[in-house]
């Protein structure tokens, strides 16, 4: 309610002005019309002069243009009706009138463009809302309960079917059979049934076991997403984690974590993952055409003015190599310090455009500490517990490194 107070007393006050302004403009006679004229001529006249002193107008042409100004001044001042013009004062209802309209037209935009009874969100509001929608967004099977249940078999053969119920009938007599539980996730993807083979594709990690590769975790985070109909669910999520936490550059997991990041109210933090896999390539990268598609309006909700830059431009920041260490030992305290910093920073420049695993937060904050640079730390902290909250085994490793660092609580 203060809301529409405050904008309807702001408005009855602007509509008080504005007719005002109106009302008693009326009474302010306008100069004639000649009066600007001959001012536009006498200006002409000192551009001339001022031309002709700079050497751009020859003094014979000069001559000949004060000529033909002069004979319009003349005319004009002959001409010149030395009468002010006077302007007839709008009727009170036309007034009243018109105010209305500016008021009933502007809360019919606000009605359509804005939202009405939608309260304050300041920028840490945004985001912990995000983060709550995150925490408490439907689940795989939700997900895939409200789609169809059944795939679209139209157009495969009939023969084709049949080896598919053959071969799910041979599973279902023997379940620990990884070879046939990849088959089967494999089939069932081709005809569309990604729920199922979600399924298999789980039944062979779990056989696996430790055995289980990054490609077999990644396999079946695609494959959740896709049975929910491109939906990152939770169960999504900690897979597509996990295949981070062995190999942070693995490209797929990053453009389904940056999907996730979209669907769940942090466009901007979407629209860096997805940037940085554009720059980093390759061209014929799976995921690169959907970034391609999605990415302008992502960039639009993250508030960034984009234009897609040519793919494999840029590669993301490594670490130090074995030939940097080596000659980091033979150098003195300032150069070693000096070189420590350009790795912190291009550590820190990486997490901020494309964020990364814990592993590589907990570095960074714990590099600033030793370097003195608390500030940094403590706000570098902060903002993983952000990007990790509900994590808690990354939780706590970003905590013991803000505890090196002196920057945790």
């Amino acid at each position: 309610m203060i809301f529409w107070f405050l904008s309807g007393a702001m408005a009855l006050v602007v509509g008080g002005f504005l007719a005002r302004a109106a009302w008693r403009g009326a009474d302010t006679p306008l100069p004639p019309q000649a009066d600007y004229d001959l001012k536009v001529y006498r200006d002409q006249l000192d551009e001339v002069e001022r031309d002709v002193a700079r050497g751009v107008v020859p003094e014979a042409d000069a001559a000949r243009i004060r000529t033909e100004i002069s004979r319009r001044i003349l005319a004009t001042d002959a001409g010149r009706d030395t009468r002010a013009q006077s302007t007839s004062r709008p009727a009170p209802v036309v007034l009243i009138a018109s105010i209305l309209a500016l008021g009933a037209g502007s809360l019919a935009l606000y009605w359509h463009l804005g939202q009405p009874g939608y309260g304050d969100l300041a920028l840490a509001d945004r985001i912990a809302f995000a983060e709550d929608m995150r925490r408490n967004r439907p689940n795989q099977q939700s997900a895939v309960e409200s789609l169809p249940a059944s795939p679209n078999t139209e157009g495969l053969s009939a023969d084709y079917l049949a080896l598919i119920q053959q071969l799910r009938a041979t599973i279902k007599e023997r379940p620990e059979d990884v070879q046939g539980q990849v088959l089967l996730a494999q089939n069932e993807a081709r005809i569309g049934n990604f729920a199922a083979a979600a399924e298999a594709q789980g039944n062979v990690l779990r056989l696996k076991g430790a055995d289980r590769t990054t490609k077999d975790i990644a396999d079946y985070a695609e494959l959740l997403v896709l049975a929910a109909g491109g939906y990152v669910s939770p169960e999504a999520e900690t897979a597509l984690r996990e295949v981070l936490n062995r190999d942070e550059q693995d490209g797929r997991a990053r453009y389904y974590l940056g999907l996730m990041m979209v669907q769940t109210g942090r466009p901007d933090v979407g629209f860096r993952i997805w940037d940085a896999l554009l720059r980093r390539g390759p061209a014929d990268a799976p995921w690169i055409e959907p970034i391609r598609v999605q990415v302008p309006q992502v960039a639009a909700l993250a508030g960034v003015d984009y234009e897609i830059p040519q793919t494999g431009t840029g590669a993301p920041a490594r670490g130090p190599s074995a030939q940097d260490i080596e000659a980091a030992s033979e150098m003195d305290a300032g150069d070693r310090m000096e070189m420590i910093s350009g790795m912190v920073a291009g550590l820190s420049d990486r997490l901020a455009s494309e964020g990364g695993p814990p592993q590589d937060w907990a570095r960074l904050i714990t590099s600033l500490g030793v370097l003195g640079d608390t500030d940094q730390a403590r706000a570098v902290y902060d903002n993983a517990l952000e990007v990790f909250s509900g994590d808690n085994a990354a939780l706590d490793m970003i905590r013991n490194a803000g505890e090196r660092a002196g920057v945790a609580g």
